[in-house]
């Protein structure tokens, strides 16, 4: 299978802030993995072909086909309560945007579904869904609200648009109590098995990111002010909000999410969170 079976194993990063965490201690290419970056629907993409071993990919891929991985302990994007980066723009009042019509970002599987969950099923909307590049104005030309991912969900909440903005995070929480799961770190059970050392050194050195970075967020704040914008405080509440341990609330919210998926036809089977066996000792 490509390179899941190879030496270096490729490894995908989500190129948003909200996973730079995991990965902003890991270097970019060791005698065990290189680094790839690419959007989620990117990542998801190569993961499902073979071309990385393991990847932090959209909880929803996890979800479709979870026989063919296994999930990587402590080690997941997440939030209970607002994410500020998952916002469907609204150009006109909901209960008007439940029978019209919504242009959604085509970068991620996991917010697309999410969204189609919370409408349908909490506000009992059948809107009709366009998939378009990430560019509100665009969206918004010919759609009654648009869904944004990501760090342009981030610069647009910015703008003077006069928009209501719905947080999908905060309507997550406030729905069903739980936290959201919006991407895991995923490997193929192959990668696994052929290459569990090399498995095992990524996992180590993501956990060792998590633990450093939310440890002190200033390098990550500094660094987001720096290449995106923004103010230091929006930054270090947004890191702070985000949760990346995969704890017991967020995997409970992410089995609610996949039931919810199974019972409106977006995946076929009741996905069960399965995690990699690792043995590591380290403590790091």
């Amino acid at each position: 299978m490509g390179v899941a079976n190879s030496r270096p194993i490729g490894v995908g990063r989500i190129d948003y802030t909200n996973a730079w965490p995991l990965f902003h201690y890991v270097p970019d290419e060791t005698e065990d993995y290189r680094i790839v970056r690419s959007v989620p629907s990117g990542l998801n993409r190569m993961l499902q072909q073979g071309e990385l071993g393991v990847s932090a990919v959209s909880s929803f891929i996890y979800g479709m086909e979870p026989q063919r991985y296994v999930l990587l302990p402590g080690l997941s994007v997440g939030t209970v309560g607002p994410v500020r980066s998952i916002l469907l723009f609204l150009k006109k009042p909901l209960k008007e945007v439940l029978r019209g019509k919504i242009a959604m970002t085509d970068t991620s599987a996991t917010s697309v579904s999410l969204l189609k969950m919370i409408l349908r099923l909490r506000y009992d909307g059948n809107p009709e869904y366009t998939v378009m590049k990430p560019d509100l104005g665009a969206m918004l030309k010919d759609n009654d609200a648009a869904l944004l991912i990501g760090d342009s969900a981030i610069r647009a909440s910015w703008e003077s648009h006069g928009l209501e903005v719905m947080d999908l995070g905060r309507e997550w929480k406030e729905w069903t109590g739980l936290g959201m799961t919006y991407a895991v770190v995923a490997a193929r059970r192959e990668a696994v098995e052929n290459s569990r050392s090399e498995v095992l050194r990524i996992h180590e050195d993501l956990l060792a990111s998590r633990r450093r970075s939310t440890a002190n967020l200033e390098p990550l704040v500094q660094r987001a002010v720096a290449s995106i914008g923004g103010t230091k405080a929006y930054w270090t509440e947004y890191f702070t909000g985000l949760q990346y341990d995969f704890g017991p609330e967020l995997r409970e919210g992410l089995e609610l999410y996949y039931r919810y998926a199974h019972e409106l036809g977006l995946v076929d089977g009741k996905a069960v969170l399965e995690f990699m066996n690792s043995q590591l000792s380290t403590g790091r």
